[in-house]
C-alpha cells in the first residue's frame, strides 16, 4: 500500500508547487496597453487633412498615472484617463508619419505604442520638359555623383571603388585642373561647398570627408548614421544630404549632428532614391536615380512642386561604344542663372533651361 501512495503524494506535491507558481507569476505587476485609432480611416492620407486621435488604454492592475500621445514627436496632449480624443489635428508632414503613446502607471512601469500613417502631398507637381541652351565637353570616364558650379568652376565627385574622385574641371573644355584620388576602398558620393571647404560623401562606409576648398587636401572626416550616402547640397547653413530613400537630412557642418529630416512625397506618393542635389533658394532639385527625372522639392516641408521629364538629353551626343549610364548631376550658377546637368559616364554637360510642356 505505502508503495502504490508515493507516486500518488509525489504527483500532487508537484500540481500544488505548479499553481503556487502559476498564481504567483500572475500577481506580477502587468504594463499598461494603449491602442490608437485614426479618423476617418483611410489607407492614405493627404498633407493638410485634419484627423481625430482615440487612445485607449487598458490595465490589469493598478492605476493609470499619465497618458501622453505625440504627434512626430510634438506632445499633442498629455491625460490621467484610460480613454480619450483629440480632434483637429492637422497632418502637418508628407511621407511616413506617426503618433505615439506613452502610458505610465503609478507604480512606474511603462509601454509605449506607435500608430504610422503614409501622407501624401496636397499637390498635383507640375510637368516640365527642357531647352538645351548650350553643349559642353565631359570627361566620359568620370562616374558623376556629386556636381557642383562655384565661382567659375565645376566641381565634381566621382564613384566606383578603385576610380572615385574629387575634380576642379574648366567648364569649357572639360579638362580637369585638380584632381584627388580617394582611396581605392571608398565609393565617392555626393559633394558640396560651404565656408571655402568641400564635403564628399561614400557609398557604404557612412563616411565623409572634409577638404580644402584650394589645395584638395583632406582636413577632417566625419561619420553619419544613414546606412549610405548619396546625394549632398546646402542651404548655406547647414549640409542636406540623401541616403537613396525619400528622406532629407540636415547636417551641422560643424559636429555633424542631425539639425532635422524632411520626407519627400508627391500627390501619389513617397519620392524614393533621392539622388544628386542641388539646393536653389529654398527649393532641391534631385535626381531620381535610374530615371530621367529630376524633381524641384520644396525644402521646407517636402513636397514635389515639379517633376521635369530630360528624356533624351544625351541621346543626339555619344557613340553607341560609349559606356554611358544614368542623368545624374545638377548644378547652378546663380550668377549668371544658369543651370547645369549631366549624367554618369556621359561625353557631354548641358546647360538647360526647365519649361512647361
Amino acid at each position: 500500500m505505502k508503495r502504490n501512495i508515493f507516486p500518488i503524494v509525489v504527483i500532487f506535491c508537484l500540481l500544488v508547487s505548479f499553481f503556487s507558481c502559476s498564481n504567483k507569476s500572475n500577481k506580477r505587476p502587468r504594463k499598461p496597453v494603449s491602442t490608437i485609432n485614426i479618423k476617418p480611416a483611410k489607407q492614405q492620407y493627404a498633407f493638410g487633412d485634419e484627423v481625430t486621435v482615440k487612445v485607449k488604454t487598458r490595465l490589469r492592475d493598478g492605476e493609470i498615472k499619465t497618458v501622453k500621445v505625440y504627434y512626430e514627436n510634438e506632445l499633442l496632449q498629455e491625460s490621467d484617463k484610460l480613454e480619450f480624443e483629440i480632434n483637429g489635428v492637422r497632418l502637418s508632414n508628407v511621407g511616413n508619419t506617426s503618433f505615439r503613446v506613452d502610458a505610465e502607471k503609478t507604480d512606474g512601469l511603462k509601454n509605449t505604442r506607435t500608430k504610422t500613417l503614409n501622407v501624401l502631398s496636397d499637390i498635383a507637381p507640375k510637368q516640365l520638359t527642357y531647352q538645351v541652351i548650350e553643349k559642353y565637353p565631359h570627361l566620359k570616364t568620370s562616374y558623376t555623383q556629386g556636381l557642383e558650379y562655384y565661382n567659375g568652376y565645376l566641381y565634381e565627385g566621382t564613384g566606383e571603388n578603385e576610380h572615385s574622385k574629387l575634380l576642379k574641371v574648366d567648364i569649357k573644355t572639360g579638362k580637369p585642373l585638380l584632381s584627388f584620388d580617394m582611396e581605392d576602398k571608398y565609393f565617392g558620393e555626393g559633394i558640396t561647398i560651404l565656408n571655402d571647404k568641400i564635403y564628399q560623401l561614400t557609398y557604404r562606409a557612412k563616411k565623409g570627408f572634409v577638404y580644402d576648398l584650394e589645395t584638395f587636401a583632406v582636413i577632417d572626416s566625419f561619420t553619419y548614421k544613414s546606412e549610405q550616402g548619396w546625394g549632398l547640397t546646402n542651404d548655406g547653413t547647414n549640409l542636406i544630404m540623401s541616403d537613396g530613400t525619400n528622406v532629407l537630412t540636415w547636417l551641422n557642418p560643424n559636429d555633424f549632428s542631425i539639425v532635422k529630416k524632411v520626407q519627400v512625397a508627391n500627390n501619389r506618393g513617397n519620392m524614393n532614391v533621392l539622388n544628386e542635389l542641388e539646393y536653389i533658394n529654398g527649393i532641391i532639385y534631385a535626381n531620381i536615380y535610374t530615371t530621367n527625372y529630376i524633381v524641384k522639392i520644396d525644402a521646407t516641408n517636402g513636397k514635389v512642386l515639379e517633376e521635369i521629364n530630360m528624356e533624351g538629353l544625351i541621346d543626339m551626343y555619344h557613340r553607341e561604344s560609349d559606356r554611358i549610364d544614368v542623368l545624374n548631376g545638377i548644378a547652378y550658377d546663380a550668377e549668371n542663372d544658369r543651370m547645369f546637368v549631366t549624367g554618369k559616364l556621359w561625353p557631354m554637360l548641358f546647360e538647360v533651361k526647365f519649361i512647361e510642356k
